[in-house]
C-alpha cells in the first residue's frame, strides 16, 4: 500500500509528460520516439546541436505543433485532446520572443493580460508585477521594435509569466543578454523552478550547469543523455580537465569523444 501512495505521489508531481513523441515531414523524420517527464521542481537543460529537433520537441508540447506519434499531457490535462485548458497551465517564451512590433512593452503586456481573460485591474497588477520581476521599468513606455535584443527577450519572459504558470518553457531565454541581465533572469529561473516545472532550451553549457538540475540531450531526433549536469560532466574522460561538458556534448553528439578513443586505443597497439 506504501508503495501504491508512493507511485502515486510521484506521478502527481510530473507537470509535463511526453511519451513516443513523434515528428515526421513527409518521409523525413524530425523527431524519433522522444520521452519527457518534467516534475514540479526541476529545472530541465533542454540541449542538442542545430537540427537534433529541440525547437520541433517544445512546438510540439506547447501545442504549436501536432505530434505525427505520441502523448503529451501538461498538469494532467491531455494537450491532444483538451488543448485550451492544457495551455493555460503553460508560459512559453518562443525563439524570437514575437510581438506588435508599435506597441510599447507596457501595452503589449496589458494586451497579454487582457487576452487571457484577466479584468482591467486585475490586468494592470499582473503587468505590475511581471514588469518588476523582469526589471522593464525603464523601457516600458518604448515601443518593441525601439529595443534591444536584450529587452526584446526579457518582454518575451515577462508574457510568459502574466499568469503564473506551472509549466514555463524557455527556448534560448537569454539569447542577447549582456552578463549582468543573464545573471538576474539565471537568478529568476532558479525560483521559479523551486515550485514548477521548467524546461530550458538553451545552447550554452555554462547555463545548465548554473540553472538545471537535470539535462537532455537529443541528436537526431533521440535522446541520446538523461541525467543531472553532474552526471552528464562525469562521462568526459579523466584526462579532460577543461570544458568537460562541452567535451561530453561533442561526444555524444558527433561521436568525437569515441573516434579519439579508437585512435588511442589503436596506437597503444601497434
Amino acid at each position: 500500500m506504501a508503495k501504491v501512495v508512493e507511485n502515486s505521489a510521484r506521478a502527481a508531481e510530473e507537470l509535463l509528460v511526453a511519451t513516443g513523441l513523434e515528428k515526421r515531414f513527409g518521409d523525413t523524420y524530425a523527431v524519433r520516439g522522444i520521452d519527457l517527464r518534467v516534475r514540479a521542481g526541476e529545472v530541465l537543460g533542454f540541449l542538442g546541436p542545430n537540427g537534433a529537433g529541440k525547437s520541433t520537441s517544445m512546438r510540439m508540447v506547447t501545442g504549436f505543433l501536432e505530434p505525427t506519434a505520441g502523448a503529451i499531457s501538461l498538469c494532467g490535462i491531455n494537450l491532444l485532446t483538451h488543448p485550451i485548458e492544457a495551455k493555460r497551465t503553460i508560459g512559453y517564451l518562443p525563439e524570437g520572443a514575437p510581438a506588435y512590433p508599435e506597441m510599447t512593452v507596457e501595452e503589449f503586456l496589458t494586451f497579454v493580460a487582457e487576452a487571457r481573460g484577466y479584468a482591467r485591474r486585475d490586468a494592470r497588477d499582473r503587468v505590475e508585477r511581471v514588469i518588476e520581476r523582469v526589471h522593464l521599468q525603464g523601457v516600458r513606455r518604448k515601443s518593441f521594435e525601439t529595443l534591444s535584443k536584450g529587452y526584446k527577450r526579457r518582454t518575451g519572459l515577462a508574457q510568459a509569466l502574466m499568469h503564473d504558470p506551472r509549466v514555463l518553457i524557455l527556448d534560448e531565454p537569454t539569447d542577447g543578454l549582456d552578463p549582468n541581465q543573464k545573471h538576474e533572469v539565471r537568478t529568476l529561473i532558479r525560483e521559479l523552478g523551486r515550485d514548477r516545472a521548467v524546461v530550458l532550451s538553451t545552447h550554452i553549457l555554462e547555463e545548465v550547469e548554473a540553472v538545471c538540475t537535470r539535462a537532455i540531450i537529443i541528436n537526431q531526433g533521440t535522446v541520446v543523455f538523461d541525467g543531472t549536469p553532474t552526471e552528464m560532466e562525469s562521462k568526459a574522460p579523466a584526462n579532460i580537465t577543461k570544458n568537460r561538458m562541452d567535451h561530453v556534448f561533442r561526444m555524444l553528439t558527433t561521436g568525437e569523444g569515441e573516434r579519439r578513443a579508437t585512435r588511442r586505443t589503436k596506437g597503444s597497439t601497434r
